[in-house]
């Protein structure tokens, strides 16, 4: 039996606790006390360079990481916003500026749209990720690698 730490590796299946806030610590996701997000580097479950600063990293490992825009979500794009009739949402919808949106692409996926202002025929809808030119602390803690792939 091997006595050397389990470590993160491509591929690996893994467990963390994290908490992801804004640069001024404004919370914006985490695991709950006692809770481990368990996942497999590489299968998308994170952003592909969150999970990159994981590899290498030893079991009871805390690391937190100031992750920047073009490590994170990107930039925003203006080609990303777009004005539609309020005529194409449903009558019976109360939309405001700040509202998250759910529209259906060709494809049948389903993308969030921030309304970011109103006029009386038309709505301005933000198609950018809501953290994208933000950067951001990714606190993690390695509860456990339950698999060491080489």
């Amino acid at each position: 039996m091997s006595s050397r730490p389990l470590v993160v590796q491509e591929n690996s299946e893994i467990g963390i606790s994290f908490t992801l806030c804004l640069a001024d610590e404004t919370p914006i996701d985490q695991t709950e006390p006692g809770e481990v997000y368990r996942f497999r580097i590489g299968e998308g479950s994170l952003l592909a360079n969150l999970e990159s600063l994981l590899i290498g990293l030893e079991v009871g490992t805390q690391a937190k990481f100031f992750v920047p825009p073009e490590d994170g979500f990107g930039f925003p794009d203006p080609a990303n916003v777009y004005t539609m009739q309020r005529a194409e949402f449903p009558d019976d919808m109360a939309l405001k500026v700040g509202d998250v949106v759910g529209f259906d692409t060709p494809t049948g996926d389903e993308v969030p749209g921030t309304v970011v202002s109103m006029q009386e025929d038309d709505v301005t809808v933000d198609f950018n990720h809501p953290l994208a030119g933000q950067t951001f602390i990714f606190d993690v803690k390695i509860e456990a690698v339950y698999d060491s792939v080489s």
